[in-house]
């Protein structure tokens, strides 16, 4: 049974490795691939599909569990999967209205996915090993900023231009690689706790199929019911409140690091010809952000509510060093320049080694930031988690997609200047939660 459980969870990060190593790599470049595009008819914006990704997602996620519920979580993964394939695929050959209709349906397909990925790793786990193999799934997906990336460097190193034959080689590999992941959820076998709703369930020789769905939806939507009203109830209470800016900034920063960061890199007039190849450079380097911020704080620093403050703190002082840097070595106009590169003057004489740093620093702050929002709601919120994480998700996710739509038409020091007051200010929100936890702590003790 553990050794089946193992297998599980080892085969779930293996597909999202896959699946995210196309999808990430996808957000990174996509901004710089449509600007290159040799096609009068097509209209897209990156920025803009980004955006109804995130926004689809953040209220998809409120149906999610009803379709997980009914159709069980193995065969969820493979359909979202499907439609993850499918938004890589619009890249080969693309057309306007079908690259909004996939981002339309990835954000759906990314919800019932994240949905499905929760409850399975929570029915291949116990007590014992939830903290084990959270850590592996998550090792696993960490690794999807760096394998793509990589691919991007080699193909784009040296070139100024991205033609449709580099274009349609590189998604033609992403694409295989998100198939590949997909179908990897088909090799997952049924947990425990499958098997035994299934022996009932075929007990029950009088139920027809139909009668078994029927009764599965039912009872999935009084479950949806019930935790729709739980979220509502937490929207009102006064931590949820006062942690709504810190999760805000969360999506502000994560729209600008997964989609925004690199495209100003690749647009950056001064770079020459690295410049395209450094935009994989420098995805692999905020996965290691990632990687190293979420293993050292993620784990060393796991309930530990001192600790905690002084996470949030150094993630808001490494992102402002970045934002500064960033402002002060990459060109103004580098988010909103359309088919041509930067006509602006940096402060400073651009530098990849200061650009690489910043890729670095954001993606250890970012860490920091998830790692303990995680960390606080599952404390604070230990018997509702679920709604709680879910209203986390919603929010990072709305303000996600309104920055993805503003990306294009703001210069770099605005949107800069943007993250830098809401992150003061969720800082500043999350110190004050911890506050009010510790003094209802500290009167429990008394």
């Amino acid at each position: 049974m553990a050794d089946r459980r193992t297998f599980n969870v080892v085969i779930l990060g293996v597909g999202f490795l896959f699946i995210f190593t196309a999808f990430t790599t996808c957000g990174n470049v996509e901004q710089t691939v449509v600007k290159s595009l040799e096609n009068d008819t097509f209209t897209g914006s990156g920025y803009h599909s980004l955006g109804i990704i995130y926004g689809v997602f953040s209220f998809s996620n409120l149906l999610a569990p009803t379709v997980v519920a009914v159709i069980g979580p193995k065969i969820t993964m493979f359909l979202s999967g499907l439609l993850y394939s499918g938004y890589i695929a619009v890249f080969i050959a693309p057309s306007t209205w079908a690259f909004y209709l996939t981002s339309v349906l990835i954000g759906i397909g990314a919800a019932m996915l994240w949905t499905a990925q929760g409850q399975f790793l929570v029915e291949n786990s116990e007590a014992s090993t939830i903290n084990r193999n959270t850590g592996m799934f998550w090792a696993l997906l960490q690794c999807s900023m760096l394998f793509g990336n990589l691919y991007i460097y080699f193909d784009w190193n040296g070139r100024t231009e991205i033609s449709d034959s580099s274009r349609k080689n590189i998604f033609l590999f992403l694409l295989v690689t998100s198939v590949l992941g997909t179908l990897s959820f088909l090799v997952l076998r049924q947990s425990h706790d499958e098997e035994e709703m299934l022996s009932e369930e075929e007990g029950q020789s009088l139920l027809s199929t139909r009668v078994m769905y029927k009764h599965r939806a039912n009872t999935a939507m009084q479950d949806a019911k019930s935790e729709f009203k739980t979220i509502l109830h937490l929207l009102k209470t006064k931590t949820i409140v006062l942690l709504s800016p810190c999760m805000a900034y969360s999506g502000l920063e994560l729209s600008f690091y997964s989609g925004v960061y690199g495209t100003c890199i690749g647009a950056t007039t001064q770079f020459g010809e690295a410049a395209k190849g450094l935009i994989g450079i420098s995805g692999i380097v905020i996965g290691i952000g990632e990687i190293v911020g979420g293993g050292f704080f993620g784990l060393l620093c796991k309930n530990n509510r001192f600790r905690r403050t002084s996470v949030v703190f150094l993630g808001m002082v490494v992102h402002f060093i970045a934002f500064y840097l960033i402002f002060l070595n990459i060109p103004n106009d580098a988010p909103v320049v359309s088919t041509t590169n930067t006509q602006k003057n940096p402060f400073l004489t651009p530098s990849v080694s200061i650009a690489l740093l910043c890729s670095f620093l954001l993606g250890l702050g970012d860490s920091c930031f998830n790692t303990q929002l995680y960390s606080i709601l599952g404390c604070v919120y230990a018997e509702h988690s679920t709604p709680a994480f879910a209203i986390f998700k919603f929010i990072q996710s709305v303000f996600a997609a309104v920055a993805f739509f503003y990306s294009g038409y703001l210069l770099l020091m605005w949107q800069l200047l943007l993250m830098v007051i809401l992150g003061f200010t969720g800082t500043l929100c999350f110190f004050v939660v911890e506050r009010m936890q510790n003094f209802s702590v500290d009167l429990q003790d008394y």
